[in-house]
């Protein structure tokens, strides 16, 4: 099975489809791309746009409903590449370049380590960009639930 992801003009994920293997294959049985988004085109429409995403997460993470392609990104260990990522939460946050996910700035960097105590408490440190925007040494705010 192969999986394709329809996008919308700004490359937002709309809708994911399965098709068979022999909708990607060309003559020779070697699968391609195109000859799936070719084949999902006929079936959807001719202005849909479409790209296939991999279980195994060679194109970062699975698509789904809400989820961004984008191109030519430095990550996944390699100068440029496109993948399947979650939406930006925070502006101040950029691709990983080790993984396909958003991180804080290098600078404050990771959450402060919870105390045992912390922990306990079920406390937990959450970003706050306002606070990164006025001082990055407040961005990570202890939070309780």
């Amino acid at each position: 099975m192969a999986y394709f992801a329809e996008l919308n003009e700004n490359n937002i994920v709309i809708n994911t489809i399965v098709i068979d293997d022999n909708d990607t294959q060309d003559v020779n049985g070697n699968s391609s791309e195109i000859i799936g988004i070719a084949h999902c085109k006929k079936k959807y429409g001719v202005n849909t746009n479409w790209k296939q995403f991999y279980r195994d997460g060679r194109r970062g993470n699975r698509a789904g409903i809400g989820v961004t392609y984008v191109t030519n990104v430095a990550t996944l260990g390699v100068g440029s590449t496109d993948i399947f990522i979650g939406q930006q939460l925070y502006g101040s946050w950029t691709i990983s370049t080790t993984e396909a996910d958003w991180v804080p700035p290098a600078n404050p960097g990771d959450a402060p380590a919870l105390t045992d105590d912390e922990r306990a408490a079920g406390k937990y440190y959450a970003w706050n960009e306002s606070n990164y925007q006025a001082d990055p040494a407040t961005a990570w705010v202890l939070t309780t639930p």
